[in-house]
């Protein structure tokens, strides 16, 4: 039976052996950051995403999709991992996509066995002006693992999501992050209207600096441990 979770719900994992499927309709992008017992992030190195694909027991696809497939084997992430947290963020408009999740279609993730069928799944409702998103935590409790829909948005992106989970220089990583991802495009200059015989001159002014983004979340954290219904008719 497949477990259709809302915010805040929990889900039993019958194996550690795992497949995200993710359905966005639009581009994202997909990563993952190992935690400890608190949820933190002790540096870059805890982070999986597409300028650093590969982590003991994670796999993300190395690029920003529509649908995406990341892999995940519980046993063999360190003994000091506690939480596996799944993590979306638009690309921006610089490339061609959405600036926030409330223009788009509702994402769609699902936790399933390799190649198999689905355990659980969840629509990551409610978003508006953000633009980055903890879809789903993988977590261990008492030697067992269990996934939890979380939904936790961030109007400051992708580095006010790594901010809040106590990652270091989280800004200038996650911009590295995201340029490795989407280039920086090309200016594109029209050409002057100019006397016969003038020289054309390109402008060199440096773009304006960005507003720092906030550390806080817009959306609160999901209330942990919330039990999820099932579909079936099963008990």
């Amino acid at each position: 039976m497949t477990a259709e979770l809302v915010r805040g719900q929990n889900h039993p994992l019958p194996d550690t052996r795992l497949e995200i499927r993710v359905s966005a309709g639009h581009p994202v992008l997909a990563g993952a950051t190992l935690g400890d017992e608190q949820g933190r992030v002790p540096g870059a190195e805890w982070i999986a995403h597409p300028g650093a694909p590969s982590l003991p027991g994670v796999d993300v696809p190395g690029q920003a999709a529509a649908d995406h497939r990341l892999t995940v084997d519980l046993d063999a992430v360190p003994g000091a991992v506690h939480r596996v947290s799944v993590l979306l963020a638009l690309p921006g408009p610089r490339a061609g996509g959405a600036a926030r999740f409330g223009s788009v279609a509702a994402p769609f993730v699902s936790v399933a066995v390799p190649g198999g069928t689905e355990i659980a799944t969840y629509t990551i409702t409610g978003l508006d002006s953000e633009c980055a998103v903890v879809a789903l935590e993988l977590y261990r409790r008492q030697g067992a693992w269990k996934v939890r829909a979380m939904g936790q948005g961030y109007e400051g992106g992708l580095a006010a999501l790594l901010g809040d989970q106590g990652v270091p220089h989280h800004a200038d990583l996650a911009a590295r992050i995201l340029e490795a991802v989407v280039p920086e495009p090309t200016p594109v200059t029209a050409p002057a209207q100019h006397a016969p015989g003038a020289e054309r001159v390109r402008s060199t002014a440096p773009p304006a600096a960005a507003d720092p983004a906030p550390t806080v979340p817009v959306s609160p954290p999901p209330v942990p441990d919330a039990p999820a219904p099932t579909t079936g008719g099963g008990p």
